[in-house]
């Protein structure tokens, strides 16, 4: 936990995917604070099992496989695995962030590219190692969720690269127990909700009701970064929000705890 950081009492919605949400839960729970799981998004198959496939058998084709997400990072090298053993020699590995670099680790993968700080496509377009000179010609596979952002692939296609996607799984809403979370609301039991995509914040406006967006909207927000920002300005929210600049949980954390330093403080001299 950051130094002075005091979240004791807090209540915090976690919002990942029930199987990512452990890691946080506990981390809040560490930090004195009353984690309340609620998973707004959940990770399944792709619709076509058979285009990943086809991709796949043709890796060795590619100079380079950039891994969007560890979502991304599971799903696709554990099918590589099952249908190739490895990945080819002498294809290079990017990875959107460190956590999907460290989930590659994991699997025993190393990422040969990724940005050092910021998680998205802009800081990985960035790096020397994606310039027009470093990637005219190649050949490129992007694993992904279905319907990501198109802004890698295209800026890509316009260094002169030839760039193909391999999507991995897709995004659902789950079935979850709305009315726990409205209760906790009714109760005040919540300070804060955290959210670390696009997609989970729009499934949990949605899940919550007309009677859950009343106090979502003036709950205070952790979100991963801008575009999130954006889309809760866009629907309406009246809560701070505080972006985190990344998805791993020491950057929520962090956030998270900065948030109640603040909150805290504002609290003190009123």
């Amino acid at each position: 936990m950051p130094e002075g950081a005091d979240l004791r009492g807090l209540g915090v919605v976690v919002t990942r995917p029930a199987h990512q949400a452990r890691g946080l839960v506990e981390a809040l729970e560490r930090a004195g604070a009353r984690p309340i799981a609620f998973p707004a998004l959940e990770i399944v198959p792709p619709r076509d099992l058979a285009a990943l496939d086809a991709v796949i058998d043709r890796l060795h084709e590619y100079d380079l496989a950039i891994f969007i997400s560890p979502n991304a990072v599971e799903h696709a090298v554990g099918r590589i695995r099952a249908r190739r053993g490895d990945l080819p020699e002498g294809l290079r590995v990017a990875a959107v962030g460190r956590g999907s670099a460290r989930e590659l680790k994991r699997l025993g993968v190393a990422a040969d590219i990724v940005p050092p700080a910021r998680a998205d496509s802009e800081a990985l377009l960035a790096l020397p190692e994606l310039q027009e000179d470093a990637v005219r010609g190649r050949r490129v596979i992007i694993f992904r969720g279905e319907g990501g952002r198109e802004l890698l692939a295209e800026t890509l296609r316009a260094r002169g690269a030839r760039v193909d996607y391999g999507e991995a799984y897709r995004r659902a809403r789950p079935q979850a127990d709305v009315g726990m979370l409205l209760r906790h609301w009714a109760r005040g039991e919540i300070d804060l909700v955290t959210v670390t995509s696009n997609e989970a914040l729009t499934n949990l406006f949605e899940m919550v009701g007309q009677l859950g967006r009343r106090w979502l909207r003036d709950t205070p927000l952790v979100v991963t970064g801008e575009r999130q920002a954006a889309l809760a300005r866009e629907l309406g929210m009246r809560g701070e929000v505080q972006v985190a600049g990344g998805a791993g949980d020491e950057q929520l954390m962090a956030a998270i705890a900065a948030w109640a330093r603040a909150h805290r403080k504002g609290q003190a001299k009123a």
